[in-house]
């Protein structure tokens, strides 16, 4: 054998040598720290709470500590999860922990001060004991079963309500560290972590509460997520205070603000609308002040812009409106007011519509009307033409009317159902008959009827009736009758356009004779006697 062969085999006998004595050491280690890390179970009893952590990882734990992380938020690592459990009744935790493996031992007393957190530093391994004062100083207490029972189920089922909620709710305390979050929030905040990182606790923060420290307890306030830059998503945040710090609950705002906008392009829309109608409009709310008015509304009552955009309540709006004469000037005060009260109660229930006479021909008709909520609006439209229209055509009736009454002809207009429509003062008198003043309604059955009684017998009166209702082309006709005082009537019977029916009848002047006069003259024959 060579020289060479020798030291090939010398080395590789020398370095299984090597390997050998190395894995024999990292075992004899591994178990060392093993059996060193199982230790915990024989240096405590079962009630005991103990947990055994390398770095975050959990290497051993008594039975009731294994209850307690049972119950913890599933969120990250062992050491996160225990925090999520214990954060709240030692806030401090996290700070003073870190000094752990220089100072080799410390206790942390829980803010109600009913526990104790009891943390030793052994061999690169942090053991922590949870001691409850209480049993420490009296070793009789005893936990009634049934009463953990139902505290328990009464913890799953508030864990598993707030966990299916559909938004967020979390708590944080007074320095703004989460102690605690729903499933919600926490799926959000880990939403964020990069491809394998594991999520930690607390989780991130996904909103600056510290923008809600203003806030009154119970309202909210609208805020992005530090996780949204662009601001698309924003939630409406409620803080709630409490006496270890600030409950939150942040629900999603894009169905609100869809709401919203869908609101604010309806009022744009209506106020477009309201800006071209020439009705002025002012709808007040239920408090009674100005809430909406359109730009008609200045140009016929004259009240400033400034005026109505400070929201007025009712009554002075309407004071305004009688100091500027644009209404009917009140007898007195007293009496302004009850008006004021009435005007109001009918607006309210939607009976308010009056006239304003104002000076200078000015009229307006005011209509008020209820709206939801309690609101009431009032409409103000300028009808001075429409009145002045319905004056000129007023007196253009009664000038007609006049003229027709002035004519020595007795004529009566019938409609084409045979409807008595109008009548001069002629043929009143000469048949005896007021009917067309008193509304009352007569049709041609009942004017022939009059006429058959103050007339002798004669056809033409059915011959009128058929005429009156006839369909289609009529030529006019006429025709004589005789009233009982003896005297002809001349009757003419003339189409008008609609199918109305001109009835005209012209009596025989009465001659007046002179009465005779008789002179008595002597009789001869008496004279010679």
């Amino acid at each position: 054998m060579t020289t060479d062969a020798l030291i090939t085999l010398a080395g590789l006998g020398l370095g299984a040598l090597c390997i050998a004595f190395i894995a024999l050491y990292a075992l004899a280690t591994l178990g060392d720290r093993k059996a060193l890390a199982q230790s915990i179970n024989l240096q405590a009893s079962e009630n005991d709470v103990i947990f055994l952590f390398e770095d975050e990882t959990l290497v051993n734990a008594t039975h009731a500590a294994h209850s307690v992380l049972a119950r913890a938020a599933d969120v990250g690592s062992d050491w996160s999860r225990l925090l999520s459990v214990i954060l709240t009744r030692f806030p401090t935790i996290q700070s003073e922990i870190s000094h752990l493996s220089d100072l080799g031992s410390l206790e942390i007393e829980s803010k109600d001060g009913s526990t104790l957190l009891r943390a030793e530093w052994r061999n690169g391994y942090a053991r922590l004991t949870l001691l409850d004062t209480d049993s420490m100083h009296n070793s009789q207490v005893n936990m009634d079963q049934h009463a953990l029972i139902a505290l328990e189920q009464e913890l799953d089922t508030l864990r598993a309500t707030t966990d299916l909620v559909p938004f967020l709710v979390w708590r944080e305390l007074d320095d703004g560290t989460i102690s605690w979050a729903n499933a919600a929030y926490t799926a959000m905040a880990d939403s964020t972590l990069e491809a394998g990182e594991i999520p930690i606790w607390p989780p991130k923060a996904i909103f600056d509460t510290q923008q809600l420290r203003t806030t009154n307890s119970g309202d909210f306030m609208r805020l992005n997520s530090i996780l949204d830059p662009s601001g698309e998503k924003p939630y409406e945040v409620f803080p709630m205070s409490l006496d270890d710090g600030t409950l939150f609950t942040a629900m999603p705002a894009e169905r609100t603000l869809a709401a919203e906008r869908t609101l604010r392009e309806f009022r744009q829309t209506l106020t477009k609308t309201f800006a071209h109608l020439t009705i002025g409009l002012a709808i007040f709310d239920k408090d009674r002040n100005l809430v909406l008015f359109n730009p008609a509304l200045h140009d016929l009552t004259a009240l400033p812009i400034e005026f109505l955009s400070m929201r007025p309540a009712l009554t002075a709006f309407l004071d305004r409106l009688r100091d500027t004469k644009m209404m009917p000037e009140p007898k007195d005060y007293k009496s302004w007011r009850h008006e004021i009260s009435a005007l109001e109660s009918a607006a309210s229930i939607g009976t308010y519509e009056e006239i304003w006479s104002l000076h200078g021909g000015v009229t307006y008709r005011v209509t008020g009307r209820p709206h939801p909520d309690g609101a009431i609006a009032f409409l103000f439209e300028n009808i001075s033409a429409e009145m002045s229209l319905t004056r000129r055509f007023r007196s253009e009736i009664e000038t007609s009317q006049a003229v027709f009454d002035s004519l020595n002809e007795a004529i009566a207009v019938f409609e084409n159902d045979g409807t008595l429509l109008m009548a001069n003062s002629a043929y009143k008198t000469l048949w005896g008959t007021d009917d067309t003043d008193n509304n009352k309604e007569v049709s041609v059955l009942d004017a022939t009827r009059v006429w058959h009684a103050k007339c002798a017998p004669s056809p033409i009166w059915g011959d009128v009736r058929d005429f009156v209702g006839r369909i289609g082309e009529r030529n006019e006709w006429e025709s004589t009758t005789r009233l009982w005082d003896g005297r002809r009537v001349h009757c003419r019977f003339v189409p008008l356009a609609n199918g109305q029916t001109l009835s005209g009848f012209t009596p025989e002047a009465i001659i007046e004779r002179p009465p005779r006069r008789f002179t008595l003259q002597p009789d001869p024959s008496l004279a010679q006697m």
